[in-house]
C-alpha cells in the first residue's frame, strides 16, 4: 500500500470517528489565549516529519483548541454543519486543485456552477433571469453587490475614481439590524460611515418603508445620491424580516439599487409555507444566501444572485494580456468579482443537493423551525422567563427576569447565565442586545441537532438561572 493510501485511510478513519460522535467534545474550546501557540514549536521543521506524528499532534494540540461547529448543541451565532458527502466533495475539490478563473482553466468548474445555481434558484422560486455567482462569504457577496450598485449610478467611478472630484454624497440605507458587513463594505467602497443611513423599525424589528421613502426623498432634495437599499430576510440578532415588496417599490420608483441579504434564511424559500417572507424578491437587483449556513454545505460557499450579470462585469472585469482568450461565448468567473483565483466551490453544493435531495433539505429545515417554536413555548410557559423578539425561523431570543431584580442588574444576570451554561462544555449559546438590553440567543441549524439537544440546553439555562438568583 502506498504512503498516500495509508495516510488518507488514517484521515478517513479519524473523520469517521469524529462525525460519529462529535458530542464527545466540549462544544466551546476550553483553552486560554496562547495555550495552542505554546504547544507548537517556535520554528518550522527543516526536515520532513512523519505523517503519523503530524496527525498525532493534530489530535493532541489542535483539537483541544477547536470550537466544534459540528456539535449538535452548537447553538451560537448561525450554525454551520456539513454532510459527510459534502466533506468528501471538498476533498475532491482540493485534490483537483483547480483555479476556475477562466472557463478554459476548468470548464467543468464554470459550467457546474452555472447549472447548480440554476437548480438552486428554481428550488428557491427565484426568477429565471437571476444569475448566480459563488463567492466565499456573504461579506464578499454584499461588497460585490454594493460595488455594482455604485457603478450603476453612471458616475464613471470605475475609470475616474472618487477622490479629487465634485461628486454628491452616495447614500446607503439600512436598519440597526442589518449585518455589519454592509457597513464595512461602505467603508471599503469610499462611501464613509456618515453616508450609511439608518432607517427605523417597527416593533417586530422590520424596516419601516414610509420612513425609508422619506429619508431617500430628503437626501435627493439635499443634493445627495441614493445608491442602495439593503433589506434583510433573517437578520442576525433576531431573524426579523424586512418587508421586501414595499421596499422594492420605493427603490424602483426612486431609481435605487435593492440588495437583499438572505444569508441565513434564504434557503427557507424552498418551503412553500415560508414563501410569504420573500414577496417582492423578484424586484430585487441582488440577493445573497449562504448554503454553508443552513443547507449543510461545508464552509465556505455563499451565492450572490443578480438580475443583471453584466453589471458585475462592468464593475469588475479587467483582463490582463496573459489572460486574454478567444471569444468562446462562455462565462469567465474572474470577471464577476475582485478575486482572480476561484475555488471549485460548486462541486460540494452539487454533491449535497444530489445526496440529500430537496425533500430531505426541506424536512431538516422544518424540523429545526419546529424545535425553535417548541423552545419558545417552553420559555413562554416558564415563570420569570420572557421572549424578547418574534421568532419566525429557528432562532429564539429571550432572557431571565427574576421578580424584583432592577433593570440595570438584568444584563449582568443574563450574561452570568450564558457564561455558566457555556462553561459546562455541553452547549454553546451566544447573546445579543435588543433596545440596549442583553438577551440570550439560541440558534438551531446543525444537521445533527435533535429535540433532546434543545431540551438539555433549556435545562442548563434554568439551572444556571436558579443558581444565579440564589447567589444574588
Amino acid at each position: 500500500m502506498s504512503d498516500f493510501a495509508t495516510q488518507s485511510g488514517a484521515v478517513t478513519e479519524w473523520i469517521e470517528r469524529y462525525l460519529g460522535n462529535p458530542e464527545a467534545y466540549p462544544v466551546l474550546a476550553p483553552v486560554r489565549p496562547g495555550d495552542i501557540a505554546a504547544g507548537l514549536p517556535a520554528e518550522a521543521p527543516e526536515d520532513p516529519e512523519d505523517f503519523q506524528s503530524v496527525l498525532a499532534d493534530f489530535d493532541r494540540i489542535i483539537i483541544p483548541g477547536i470550537t466544534h461547529w459540528n456539535h449538535p448543541r452548537f447553538f451560537a451565532y448561525f450554525g454551520v454543519s456539513a454532510t459527510p458527502e459534502g466533506i468528501l466533495a471538498e476533498t475532491l475539490s482540493a485534490t483537483l486543485n483547480v483555479n476556475a478563473m477562466l472557463w478554459r482553466t476548468s470548464p467543468s468548474a464554470t459550467e457546474l456552477e452555472e447549472v447548480t445555481l440554476r437548480w438552486l434558484g428554481r428550488l428557491l422560486g427565484f426568477p429565471d433571469d437571476f444569475h448566480g455567482v459563488i463567492y466565499d462569504t456573504a461579506s464578499i457577496g454584499g461588497f460585490t453587490a454594493l460595488a455594482a450598485a455604485r457603478e450603476s449610478l453612471g458616475l464613471e467611478i470605475r475609470q475616474r475614481g472618487m477622490a479629487g472630484r465634485d461628486l454628491p454624497a452616495l447614500r446607503l440605507y439600512i436598519t440597526e439590524h442589518t449585518h455589519s458587513h454592509i457597513e464595512k463594505a461602505a467603508i471599503a467602497l469610499g462611501l464613509g460611515r456618515d453616508n450609511v443611513v439608518t432607517v427605523g423599525c417597527d416593533d417586530r424589528n422590520q424596516m419601516l418603508p414610509n420612513e425609508l421613502e422619506k429619508k431617500i426623498r430628503a437626501d435627493i432634495a439635499s443634493g445627495m445620491r441614493p445608491m442602495c437599499v439593503v433589506a434583510t430576510i433573517g437578520t442576525t440578532s433576531t431573524t426579523s424580516v424586512d418587508p421586501v415588496a414595499p421596499i422594492a417599490r420605493i427603490a424602483k420608483d426612486l431609481g435605487v439599487w435593492l440588495h437583499v441579504d438572505a444569508a441565513y434564511a434564504g434557503v427557507t424559500a424552498m418551503l412553500p409555507e415560508f414563501r410569504r417572507h420573500f414577496a417582492g424578491i423578484e424586484d430585487a437587483d441582488s440577493i445573497v444566501l449562504n448554503p454553508h449556513k443552513w443547507m449543510f454545505v461545508p464552509v465556505d460557499c455563499s451565492v450572490l444572485y443578480v438580475r443583471d450579470l453584466g453589471a458585475l462585469q462592468r464593475t469588475f472585469s479587467l483582463v490582463a494580456d496573459y489572460l486574454v482568450t478567444p471569444e468562446e461565448g462562455v462565462r469567465n468567473g474572474m470577471n464577476y468579482g475582485l478575486q482572480l483565483g476561484r475555488r471549485f466551490r460548486a462541486l460540494k453544493l452539487w454533491f449535497v443537493l444530489r445526496t440529500l435531495g430537496a425533500k430531505q433539505i426541506r424536512s431538516k429545515l422544518r424540523d429545526h423551525i419546529a424545535l425553535a417554536q417548541e423552545l419558545a413555548t417552553w420559555i413562554e410557559n416558564e415563570p420569570h422567563w420572557e421572549l424578547m423578539a418574534p421568532h419566525p425561523f429557528s432562532v429564539v431570543c429571550f432572557r431571565h427576569k427574576p421578580p424584583g431584580m432592577p433593570e440595570e442588574q438584568l444584563d449582568v444576570h443574563n450574561y452570568a447565565i450564558i457564561e455558566a451554561v457555556n462553561a459546562t462544555g455541553k452547549v454553546f449559546l451566544s447573546s445579543t442586545k435588543l433596545d440596549g438590553r442583553v438577551v440570550l440567543r439560541l440558534s438551531i441549524g446543525n444537521i445533527r441537532t435533535k429535540r433532546d439537544d434543545v431540551a438539555l440546553a433549556w435545562r442548563l439555562l434554568r439551572d444556571a438561572a436558579l443558581q444565579g438568583t440564589s447567589a444574588a
